[in-house]
């Protein structure tokens, strides 16, 4: 049976990771270095870094950052935010990240999503997408509508529609990342998500609003999800009390969730300043 992944989010701004509410209040966490070495340690399955205010402010992404955090991780980490063109894609890649994800962007220009597939492969390229429940009426049939520039702005395209234009064009992942759900830790918009996970064939990763064990319990099962954003219920200040990674797997697996299981892995700190593209996969540099 393939086990399920469980993935660290981190909304970046300034170095600094952030938790907000509905892509709204952004509380400070933590040092992004200091977060992804602690939960690397803990077994965390990947990383996902969004730099949350590169595109909103149209400037480039803390590629700085991107690589301090690489060095201190060897599990597979997406990074997006400010991505523009396959240019700014590999110089992501080789930064350490071993995926890129794009969004508001990829709305705006979805050829990107093509163009990156090609250059680096599919697997490298994730789809992430805004959704907001908005009800069914003409043109978004599916009652959820897709956002970009942090929820910010409306742009008529249905989820469903979007999603599958987006793996026809070559994504190689698709993260739902519920905006009405972001923060609130009342569980994951189950609907969409296996929506979402029914209408493609590439895998589908729930986001927004776990806050307990059962709620990325259901998203994994439920919803459909092939792996499960998590962020609240490891560090955000809001909750009254946090879990680890080793205690969120354990807690899953009682409830028959299959999760990889605890293993012996490498010093943390190892990491080359500048990796490989893809870190070990050559992406046609």
């Amino acid at each position: 049976m393939l086990t399920r992944r469980l993935v660290a989010c981190f909304d970046v701004i300034a170095g600094r990771v952030t938790k907000a509410q509905r892509f709204q209040d952004n509380i400070d966490v933590d040092d992004a270095v200091t977060l992804a070495r602690r939960l690397y340690d803990e077994q965390v399955d990947e990383i996902v870094f969004y730099d949350i205010t590169a595109s909103a402010e149209r400037r480039p992404i803390d590629l700085a950052t991107v690589r301090a955090v690489a060095r201190e991780v060897f599990v597979p980490f997406t990074v997006g935010g400010g991505i523009r063109d396959v240019h700014d894609m590999r110089a992501v890649l080789k930064a350490g990240a071993e995926k890129v994800s794009v969004d508001s962007m990829a709305v705006r220009n979805p050829e990107i999503i093509r163009q990156g597939a090609e250059a680096f492969g599919r697997q490298c390229v994730v789809l992430s997408t805004q959704v907001r429940r908005v009800g069914r009426r003409p043109g978004i049939p599916s009652g959820y509508e897709v956002f970009i520039d942090g929820a910010r702005r409306a742009t008529g395209l249905d989820a469903l529609d979007w999603v599958r234009r987006g793996e026809e064009l070559g994504c190689g992942e698709i993260v739902v990342n519920s905006i009405d759900r972001d923060g609130t830790a009342s569980g994951y918009d189950l609907e969409i998500t296996a929506a979402v996970a029914a209408a493609t064939n590439v895998p589908v990763v729930a986001s927004g609003g776990a806050g307990t064990v059962d709620h990325v319990a259901d998203g994994l099962t439920a919803g459909g999800a092939s792996a499960a954003i998590i962020s609240s219920i490891l560090y955000s200040p809001r909750l009254a009390a946090n879990l680890s990674v080793r205690e969120l797997k354990e807690r899953l697996a009682a409830r028959g969730v299959p999760v990889r299981p605890w293993v012996t892995m490498p010093t943390a700190g190892a990491q080359a300043p500048d990796a490989p593209i893809g870190r070990g996969r050559s992406a046609g540099d």
